[in-house]
């Protein structure tokens, strides 16, 4: 049985007279997020990043890196190593990483965290499609890397990205370690490295 509630009388907005200028405090409400915050990913965050991978992606190369269910299985198995930036509750950008546990990353590394080791195997970085060209994929790598060497201690990360992708990379402090031994159908890939030992990169806009 639905249970029946009394209307409630519609309040119009009102505005505060202050010194110079007019409050309206329905508007402020919207401000009680934090404006900008970076924190690790959880499972409930997945839809959020599916989504904005899936439109960056798809639309360039066909291929998303992460299917939904291993963005679950790694937000499941290591939130630790991903990193969201979140505008007023709402996600505009992330990485997600995992363990790895080889010189190099093989196909295997697509699918599996090795935990309790030295080496972070990034697997996807992408920014929503209304905040690109802004510079954030460059200031949430460079917020990662930090977080890797000074927080988790780790010691060297991997990726593997596009020829396109090569100069971003390049330009954030990454090498190039050559062909990847990773291939999808029609696509090929260049393998990157990232020492942690030393100094972190300068953080750069690059209009990414």
């Amino acid at each position: 049985m639905t249970q029946q509630v009394s209307a409630l009388p519609v309040l119009k907005p009102f505005f505060l007279k202050t010194t110079g200028r007019v409050v309206n405090p329905l508007r402020q409400r919207r401000h009680t997020l934090p404006a900008s915050e970076f924190r690790n990913l959880t499972p409930q965050d997945a839809i959020s990043v599916f989504e904005i991978e899936r439109e960056a992606f798809v639309s360039v190369s066909g291929e998303c890196p992460l299917t939904l269910k291993e963005v679950l299985n790694f937000l499941g198995q290591c939130p630790e190593l991903s990193l969201g930036w979140f505008e007023e509750g709402q996600l505009v950008a992330f990485i997600i990483g995992s363990g790895w546990d080889k010189e190099r990353l093989s196909q295997e590394a697509m699918t599996q965290h090795i935990p309790d080791n030295s080496t972070v195997h990034i697997h996807v970085l992408s920014v929503h499609r209304h905040c690109r060209q802004q510079g954030k994929g460059s200031i949430l790598l460079w917020r990662y890397l930090q977080y890797l060497r000074c927080v988790l201690g780790f010691h060297r990360a991997l990726l593997i990205c596009e020829d396109f992708l090569v100069p971003f990379y390049l330009k954030a402090g990454f090498k190039e370690k050559g062909p990847s031994a990773i291939s999808i159908p029609n696509m090929q890939f260049q393998e990157m490295e990232y020492m942690l030992d030393g100094q972190v990169y300068a953080r750069r806009n690059s209009g990414c």
